[in-house]
This record gives structure tokens, C-alpha cells and sequence, in this order.
């Protein structure tokens, strides 16, 4: 099942995707939930029918509420009750170390980690609009996520996919100078990172992928899936890479994060950067096997779009906010 947020009649409503028409549920049937909030906070009394009602719009029994292409689609998670991201594929890591000089990490095959982002800047199609600092090499990264659907805690990685409400692509928006900054004081990104994070178009669920599902790496645990991600700027394909390269599963990552504390309905956990997946690792790649390489970051005006098999195609447009306000320009310098 696809489910996607969009605004109609100026009101957020959510509805079922078929063949590029959306069926708000609150139009097909009152008792169903009308966001994806209220769907996730009730998800297993609700999610049989929606299923039931998924096969009765594919059967052409209810009518559509509008055309996607003419819709105004909003993430489909639009107010996540918080954001973490990975740090999945090995392939990424042992690039962006080699592409610095740096021998890969040990502790990468250790356990898998991830950050917390700002679950206030998370947007879905549409403009992303960036201050002038962000610009001071601005990057996508084509990532991968996934929504939690039910409360829980100590969590095994055995257990952990049934807390998986559905899939999406995520766009894990970075402002590598600010990021380069803060990260020489060991905490971890934050203004580099929390100015945007774009998911979408569709929320899809775990058995309209089970049909792609591949068994995970060795001496891990979850499900993974064979999955195309590519991204493109300004029409160009940059990035190619796919799902099942992920080392660490969700499911492992999920462990890890519903350790010792609950993980909740509306949560959403990114997968980390796809080998390929961002400017940083292809410049540096460049780089190092041409000093003469034309690094690229992106620009006002640039069109960024991701597509994840069975999961759709995002599209985002970079804008500049019109301002000359600069927080690295407050940076203190030693006398």
C-alpha cells in the first residue's frame, strides 16, 4: 500500500496512491484516520482496513479525490515525533575515510550507530530553502527511511521489522562547512545538518515491498531489500547505488535505538548516505584520482530528484533565502 500527505481544500488529509489518483480515507470511509499522525498513533486497529480499502480503490469501488500529479504533496511523515539517521553503508564510510587519508574504522562493523536531526525542519516536494552559510558547500544524501508504527522498547533485532510502518526516500539535507566546524568539537552534526530534511513523496508499506526482499549480509539480522537508488541534479544522474547494500538492516539499527528507551509511533530512522550518495564523497573521489577534478556543491536554482524503486520519485528545488545574515561570520577569532 502507498500512502501519501497531501493538502486538499487547505486541510492536511491522508490518502491511499492508485495508479497516480489519491484517495483521501476520510472520504472513503468517516471511521478511518484523516492524517498520518492520527494512522500511526492507531496503527494496528486501522491497518487491515486500510488494506481492505487499498484492494476496493485498485477494484475502481471508490472514487478519487484528485490526481497526484495535481496534488500538493507533503512528507509523508509531516510531523515526526523525532528523526534519527544511521550510518548503514559500509561502502560510503570506507570511501569518504579513504577520499580524507584515513584507514577505514573498525567500530564500523562493530554496531551501528546514528544521530539525532531536527524532526521540525523535515519537508517533503517541493523548494528547500537555504540561508547563505548553507551554501558555503551545500549537499544532498540519497538515504533510505523508515517510520516506526508502535511503541517499544528493548527491542531485538529479531523482532525489530515489525515496528516498521512503511519505507520512504530521504534527502538528508548538509551545509558541510558549518558541519566540518562543529564535528572538530566532537558532538556530532547540528547546524550543518538541521535546516532540512526532505522524505517522501509516498509512504510505502512493508508488503507492497515483499516482492524485492533479499536476504540481509552475512552475520546479520532483518530484512533487506533489492532496491534501485538513484539521484540526479539538474537532470544529470550523479548517484546509483541500491537498498540492499545497506550493511547494518533497519532492524539492527532499530535495536539499537530502542535500547533502554522507547521508541514511538511517528518516529523516523534514516539509513545513513548510499556509497555514491552525496557531492562530499564524489568530490573527494574526484580528488584524489584527478587534482585537476571540478568539485560540485549545490547552487540556487538546482534541481535535486531521488527515485528509490517502489518507492517513488522526489523532487526538490535549492532556493536562497534573501538575506546576508552569517553565523560563520560571528565566529570569534583568537587575538
Amino acid at each position: 500500500m502507498k500512502l501519501v500527505t497531501h493538502l486538499f481544500q487547505n486541510q492536511e488529509h491522508l490518502a491511499i496512491l492508485n495508479h497516480n489518483k489519491l484517495y483521501n480515507l476520510s472520504s472513503i470511509d468517516a471511521r478511518l484516520p484523516k492524517t498520518m499522525k492520527e494512522l500511526l498513533a492507531h496503527w494496528e486497529l486501522h491497518i487491515d482496513a486500510l488494506k481492505k480499502k487499498d484492494i476496493e480503490c485498485k477494484e475502481g469501488k471508490h472514487a478519487s479525490d484528485v490526481q497526484l500529479d495535481h496534488a500538493h504533496v507533503m512528507a509523508p511523515v509531516p510531523y515526526p515525533s523525532s528523526c534519527r539517521d544511521g550510518y548503514a553503508f559500509r561502502q560510503h564510510v570506507a570511501a569518504a575515510r579513504r577520499n580524507r587519508k584515513v584507514d577505514m574504522i573498525a567500530e564500523f562493523d562493530q554496531y551501528p550507530i546514528f544521530y539525532f536531526t531536527n524532526h521540525n525542519a523535515i519537508q517533503g516536494p517541493g523548494d528547500i530553502v537555504c540561508m547563505p552559510d548553507h551554501f558555503q558547500k551545500l549537499d544532498f544524501e540519497l538515504e533510505v527511511a523508515v517510520v516506526i508504527c508502535k511503541k517499544g522498547r528493548n527491542i531485538k533485532a529479531s523482532e525489530a521489522d515489525q515496528y516498521i510502518g512503511g519505507y520512504m526516500i530521504m534527502n538528508d539535507m548538509s551545509a558541510r562547512t558549518l558541519q566540518m566546524e562543529e564535528m572538530l568539537l566532537n558532538l556530532g552534526p547540528a547546524k550543518g545538518k538541521d535546516f532540512s530534511t526532505v522524505i517522501g513523496p509516498m509512504l510505502v508499506t512493508p508488503d507492497e515491498l515483499e516482492g524485492y526482499q533479499v536476504p540481509c549480509k552475512e552475520n546479520h539480522t532483518g530484512a533487506s531489500h533489492n532496491l534501485k537508488m538513484t539521484c540526479w541534479v539538474n537532470g544529470i544522474q550523479v548517484s546509483a547505488g541500491n537498498v540492499n547494500e545497506m550493511d547494518w538492516t533497519f532492524a539492527e539499527i532499530i535495536e539499537r535505538c530502542a535500547y533502554g528507551v522507547d521508541i514511538l509511533p511517528g518516529d523516523v530512522i534514516g539509513s545513513g548516505t548510499v556509497g555514491t550518495g552525496c557531492f562530499l564523497e564524489l568530490n573527494g573521489t574526484g580528488l584524489l584520482n584527478d587534482p585537476n577534478y571540478k568539485v560540485q556543491w549545490l547552487q540556487d536554482g538546482d534541481v535535486v530528484e531521488m527515485e528509490i524503486e517502489g518507492l517513488g520519485r522526489l523532487k526538490n528545488t535549492i532556493r536562497k533565502e534573501e538575506t546576508d545574515f552569517s553565523i560563520l561570520a560571528l565566529k570569534k577569532m583568537p587575538h
